[in-house]
């Protein structure tokens, strides 16, 4: 393997490491070199990923715990410093499900799902992005550092069963861009992907796998991307969002201004017969859409599920058309940049 994609020696904790889209990752950074901290809830899943790895000339050791409580996180940092004497890299992919309409949705099942997802990135990360800070302030300059995060294209899409999941996840794309700006400076790279993939999580959404040598919803095929981004390769590429599923991974461009609407008025401010005057021929007088949402990536790929209509998609090249900024650039530029 080429040096730059390399993790060889490297040290990864990774969440939700027992089964799906965690296992697949863990599994390929150990295959990479890297040497792994597992997390999921206690229990036999997460303890066979971690035999597995050993079997297979690896390393990887277990702490296991609830991920959103604060004292599971120090104990996956010091359980890094501890057995390896370092940390590069954080995979958080810990999750659950409890999808639900909005008006059906239980108090119970709103906090859960907020609390795995959304705490439980913020409970790694904090820890995280605080050891390299003071390593890259002691050492005074940049550290080794990769965070990549999951995230889903819930939030781009809204669905209307999974408010809950659908709000954490877009929680979790904006604790990875903000992570990216403040802490590109230490030398952090922070992505967030965005999967497509047949797991226990998703099993009523996905179905079976077809028939075939290949399952293009296997989470095996997420995660190459996930090593990638956590590699040396990856230097350059900071506060991105990934679409990745298959064969296919897009990245998704930031929210953008669709109109801009002036207040028609003598000192040119807002009344509510101005609003009406400027919203009202725009929208219209038919049936509502639901406004705000990306629809795009649901047809990148046939071999997937749901896409009305054939899109471009890009071949792979040997260099990216245009340059990622190592400052964090990436999945909020656009609007910020305007006058």
């Amino acid at each position: 393997m080429d040096d730059a994609r390399a993790v060889a020696g490297r040290v990864a904790i990774v969440t939700g490491a027992g089964g799906g889209l965690g296992r697949a990752e863990s599994l390929a950074l150990a295959r990479a070199g890297a040497r792994l901290v597992l997390n999921d809830l206690p229990g036999d899943a997460v303890d066979a990923v971690a035999g597995q790895i050993a079997a297979a000339g690896g390393q990887a050791v277990v702490a296991a715990g609830d991920v959103a409580e604060w004292p599971t996180g120090e104990q996956l940092l010091a359980t890094a410093l501890e057995r390896y004497g370092r940390l590069d890299i954080l995979v958080n992919n810990a999750g659950v499900l409890r999808d639900r309409m909005i008006f059906t949705m239980s108090e119970q099942d709103w906090d859960l799902v907020i609390r795995v997802h959304l705490r439980g990135h913020f409970v790694t990360t904090r820890l995280a992005t605080a050891y390299w800070r003071q390593q890259a302030n002691a050492a005074g300059h940049p550290v080794y550092a990769r965070i990549v995060n999951t995230s889903s294209e819930a939030f781009l899409l809204g669905p209307a069963g999974q408010p809950n999941y659908a709000a954490a996840k877009a929680g979790i794309t904006a604790l990875t861009v903000t992570t990216a700006r403040g802490c590109s400076r230490y030398g952090v790279r922070a992505n967030a992907i965005c999967p497509r993939a047949r797991t226990a999580m998703t099993a009523e959404l996905m179905g079976p796998a077809p028939a075939g040598p290949v399952d293009p919803l296997a989470p095996e095929h997420v995660a190459p991307l996930v090593v990638y981004l956590a590699s040396p390769a990856a230097e350059t590429i900071n506060g991105e969002v990934f679409v990745v599923h298959g064969g296919v991974a897009a990245v998704m461009d930031p929210p953008r201004v669709r109109s801009v609407f002036r207040a028609d008025t003598a000192d040119g401010m807002w009344t509510l017969d101005s609003v009406h005057a400027a919203l009202g021929p725009s929208f219209g007088t038919g049936a509502p859409s639901a406004g705000f949402g990306c629809q795009d990536t649901l047809e990148l790929a046939t071999e997937t599920i749901g896409f009305p209509r054939q899109l471009h998609v890009e071949p792979a090249r040997s260099a990216p058309s245009r340059r990622m900024s190592q400052r964090a650039g990436g999945y909020m530029d656009a609007t910020m940049v305007r006058p």
